[in-house]
């Protein structure tokens, strides 16, 4: 007997609900130049500093105080952001009091829409 097969697999990954729309300007942030602090975020420094502010925060979002037990990507899912965006900066990036647990529903909504505001009053976007 022929074994079933499943749907095909999806073509690409689906598109961010926070991104940038095609009418503003080139991004001149380092995210745009394909930055090596991106890399790390793979190190299991990165992930032994992360557990560390989990623990320290008890899973609670800094800024809602709800508890988070979600896995991501759910609403109610720990992550941990910088206060201060680091910019590529390592102090900052690896600075323990720098870091917050916040639920990635704060983190794709509150905090993005703080940083936008911040480069454009940094004029990045000007």
């Amino acid at each position: 007997m022929a074994k079933l097969k499943g749907p095909p697999p999806l073509i690409g990954a689906p598109r961010s609900k926070v991104g940038w729309a095609a009418d503003e300007p080139v991004r001149t942030d380092a995210r745009s130049s394909g930055a090596a602090w991106r890399a790390w975020y793979k190190t299991a420094r990165w992930r032994a500093l992360r557990q560390q502010v989990l623990i320290r925060d008890a899973y609670t979002c800094q800024r809602t105080g709800q508890v988070l037990g979600g896995r991501y990507p759910a609403p109610d899912s720990p992550t941990v952001n910088h206060k201060r965006p680091h910019r590529g900066s390592a102090e900052l990036f690896w600075d323990i009091d720098n870091l917050e647990t916040v639920s990635k529903a704060v983190h794709d909504s509150e905090i993005q829409r703080e940083e936008q505001v911040s480069l454009h009053h940094r004029g990045v976007w000007d």
